[in-house]
């Protein structure tokens, strides 16, 4: 569905930028930059990228980055002419600007960017972003990050399985299940971030209780993404750190006021100051000589 004249995309960006939140804060890489939809000196990546979607279905084009030779592509499909904004649902592409190549990387609803981040020493920073798989109903919400792939010349995004990014909270837990969720991207010592996440399921009388705890994180050498179930003291180490979220990246953690974390955190005893007098006190004190 088209819901603008292509010639006119470039004016209806700026009304529908305010659906997308963004915080971005870190550094983004050097080579990396957002197109200006009003610069002339843009509407040759406009045109471009417009006419490489000519064939898929989208609304409106709300945001192009670039870097080297691929375009970072956000598309909105709006339901009806008669839908409100907020209900829009989104698309996301990596465009070649050498043969308009499409990669399409991933779909979802009410999209957060977030900071641009660290995943691996001696890499660009990488654009992360939160995502839900609906609108109106209880939803999953995804992580992920954009980087450029230096190999393939594309844009590519992280944890990608099934064609969802990695899972940090859902709102559907069976019924009769109590369920508690904690997730954070928190920096290692090294300066590289890395996402962990804690599902604790409560079946009640009729099971034991469960709960898994996943590290995200990127392989040094291959660059990889890479996903752990942690056990035993790896896993309590995660929760432990999960729950303090004390480096945790600002916009990315959720549930550590949940009962999962107090019920983890061992409580803190304060030495308690000594008041009793002792035993050879007599109530008497002398002030000290003065000086001759």
């Amino acid at each position: 569905m088209r819901g603008i004249p292509r010639w006119a995309i470039a004016g209806f960006i700026a009304s529908t930028m305010a659906t997308v939140t963004s915080s971005c804060t870190a550094q983004a890489p050097d080579t990396f930059r957002w197109i200006d939809f009003h610069s002339p000196a843009d509407q040759d990546v406009v045109v471009w990228v417009t006419r490489a979607l000519d064939n898929e279905k989208w609304t409106a084009i709300r945001e192009i980055g670039v870097e080297y030779d691929a375009a970072l592509v956000i598309a909105t499909i709006r339901a009806n002419p008669q839908a409100a904004p907020d209900r829009d649902t989104f698309s996301i592409w990596s465009i070649s600007l050498s043969d308009r190549k499409l990669t399409h990387l991933v779909d979802g609803a009410n999209l957060r960017l977030m900071d641009w981040l660290l995943l691996n020493v001696g890499q660009g920073g990488e654009l992360s972003a939160l995502y839900d798989d609906c609108n109106d109903c209880q939803a999953t919400t995804y992580f992920t990050a954009f980087h450029y792939d230096l190999r393939q010349h594309t844009f590519a995004a992280r944890w990608m399985q099934g064609g969802e990014a990695a899972p940090v909270w859902a709102s559907n837990p069976a019924l009769g299940v109590t369920q508690t969720q904690v997730f954070a991207v928190m920096a290692d010592g090294n300066g590289r971030e890395t996402l962990g996440t804690c599902n604790h399921l409560d079946y009640g009388k009729e099971k034991p209780a469960e709960e898994t705890v996943y590290r995200y994180d990127i392989d040094p050498l291959s660059d990889g993404e890479r996903t752990q179930l942690l056990s035993g003291r790896d896993a309590a180490t995660m929760k432990d750190r999960l729950c303090r979220a004390e480096d945790a990246v600002p916009g990315l953690s959720r549930g550590q006021d949940s009962s999962v974390c107090q019920t983890s955190q061992k409580p803190h005893h304060e030495r308690r100051p000594v008041t009793t007098p002792p035993a050879n006190n007599q109530g008497q004190s002398r002030p000290p000589r003065a000086p001759r």
